[in-house]
C-alpha cells in the first residue's frame, strides 16, 4: 500500500520554503533529478545490500544513516532526548544478515516515518526558532534543516551511482 505524505502546514513562509526544500530533496518532484526516495524505488533488497567493495557501505545502509539523522535532526529542533531510534549506535548501521525483502521494506517504512517525523517538527517551529542553536549543535535550526534536506540529496547520488555500478 502507497503512504502518500501529507504536507504539514507552516506558520510563515520561511517555514514554507524550507518544508518545499525538504520535500524536493526527499520525494516531490525537482529540476535536478532524482531525489532520495527516488533513488531507491523498486530497488530489491539484495540490490540494496550489494556491497561496492570492503569497508564500502551498501544502499541498505546509507537509507538507514539517512532514517537516523532525520531522526536527530527531529530531535535536535524540538530539544528532545536521545533514545527512540528504533537501532542501536549511531551514524551508520550494519545491517543483519537477513536480507529478506520483509526485513528491506521496513527498513524503508524506517526511513519514510522519520520523514514525516521532522516534517511535522519544522512545521511547527517558529521564524524565530529558527535561529535557535539547540543543544547539541553548533549551528542554527536553520542550518540544520537546510543541511539535512542537502543530506538527502547527497546520498540520493551517492545512491544512483552505486545503482550504476552493479549492472
Amino acid at each position: 500500500m502507497k503512504r502518500t505524505i501529507s504536507k504539514p502546514k507552516a506558520q510563515s513562509p520561511q517555514l514554507e520554503g524550507l518544508l518545499f526544500l525538504i520535500g524536493q530533496s526527499y520525494n516531490k518532484k525537482a529540476w535536478h533529478g532524482t531525489n532520495l526516495r527516488g533513488s531507491i524505488r523498486g530497488l530489491s533488497a539484495h540490490e540494496a545490500a550489494w556491497r561496492p567493495g570492503t569497508g564500502r557501505h551498501t544502499i541498505w545502509e546509507i537509507v538507514v544513516h539517512c532514517a537516523y539523522w532525520k531522526y536527530i535532526v527531529r530531535r535536535r529542533i524540538l530539544g528532545e532526548k536521545k533514545g527512540s531510534f528504533p537501532w542501536k549506535g549511531s551514524n551508520w548501521f550494519q545491517r543483519s544478515t537477513d536480507f529478506t525483502e520483509q526485513a528491506w521494506r521496513e527498513d524503508i517504512k524506517l526511513l519514510e516515518s522519520c520523514h514525516v517525523s521532522l516534517l511535522e517538527a519544522v512545521a511547527q517551529l517558529s521564524d524565530r526558532e529558527l535561529t535557535h542553536i539547540p543543544k547539541g549543535s553548533k549551528v542554527s535550526n536553520l542550518a540544520i534543516i537546510a543541511g539535512i534536506a542537502s543530506h538527502d540529496i547527497y546520498h540520493a547520488g551517492q545512491i544512483q551511482l552505486l545503482k550504476r555500478l552493479q549492472h
